[in-house]
């Protein structure tokens, strides 16, 4: 397969690919940042690098010759937690360059399977991007998959794609005390909680929880738990790095080789590695 990756970050969309059991004998990756970049071309030298997404009638490929093109458009636009701009923000922009992109693509290549993703939004926004992603590719499948069926992380994403038959991914029962470095003694209460200084300080007694969804915001990213021991002793636990991928469902120590605050904030931009993985295995 020759695959095409679009905002390509840490290379997330690899690794489901190799998750998926689908060979890869070419990858083009579109990425900017210099520090998702490195992450990449350490876990997979021999990825090629294309740059900047809106330089793309420059580069110098093949474009019928594409299998597989995947895109995880910046998020900022279309987020309720984000500027809410849509596509008057720049970056909000780059979901028309996406679909460009992929008819230039189809144009060349019918059988082309292609794979948006972005944050669960307005339902405004959420049907705008439906609408003109079918006019411009034709049949549209979208599911919405909440990562937390694969992972300890609630993480609720639109995918748009070609690819049918895609289900509900079974809930492995995965909780944050499974993915903590150094598991505390029992009984523990999880809360989620944090998003920089507001932290909140509500008391849970569900036992356990999953993690809110991890943001790229540097260290506010780290989606900061409350832990409670025996409802006497109260600390806050500032998930680790290792933790952190974990949640991504990307192996330990994946980001590995950049400072700790641009792994949180690449890994933040990254997307859970099982739920892609699932949708891939119904390709066919």
């Amino acid at each position: 397969m020759k695959i095409l990756s679009l905002f390509d970050g840490i290379s997330c969309c690899r690794v489901a690919l190799n998750r998926a059991n689908i060979p890869v004998d070419t990858y083009y990756a579109s990425e900017i940042d210099k520090h998702a970049i490195t992450v990449a071309q350490k876990n997979f030298p021999d990825t090629i690098q294309l740059g900047d997404v809106t330089k793309w009638k420059s580069w110098d490929i093949d474009f019928a010759s594409i299998d597989i093109v995947t895109a995880g458009f910046p998020c900022q636009a279309w987020s309720v937690a984000g500027s809410q701009l849509g596509d008057k923000d720049p970056r909000g922009a780059l979901f028309w360059t996406t679909l460009d992109i992929i008819s230039h693509i189809k144009k060349r290549n019918p059988k082309v399977i292609f794979l948006l993703e972005n944050v669960k939004m307005k339902r405004e926004f959420e049907a705008y991007i439906s609408h003109h992603t079918e006019q411009a590719l034709g049949k549209v499948n979208k599911y919405l998959i909440n990562s937390a069926l694969v992972s300890a992380q609630n993480r609720q994403r639109y995918y748009w794609t070609n690819i049918d038959g895609v289900k509900q991914p079974e809930d492995r029962g995965i909780l944050l005390k499974g993915i903590l470095e150094n598991p505390l003694d029992e009984p523990i209460n999880y809360s989620s909680s944090g998003r920089g200084n507001g932290i909140v300080e509500s008391r849970v007694t569900e036992n356990p929880k999953k993690a809110m969804t991890l943001t790229a915001t540097g260290y506010t990213n780290r989606s900061m738990t409350k832990v409670i021991k025996n409802n006497e002793i109260e600390i806050w636990h500032n998930l680790s790095i290792i933790e952190t991928e974990r949640l991504q469902t990307l192996p330990d120590n994946y980001t590995a080789g950049i400072s700790d605050t641009q792994r949180y904030k690449c890994l933040g931009n990254g997307w859970t590695v099982d739920v892609i993985a699932h949708i891939f295995k119904n390709i066919t």
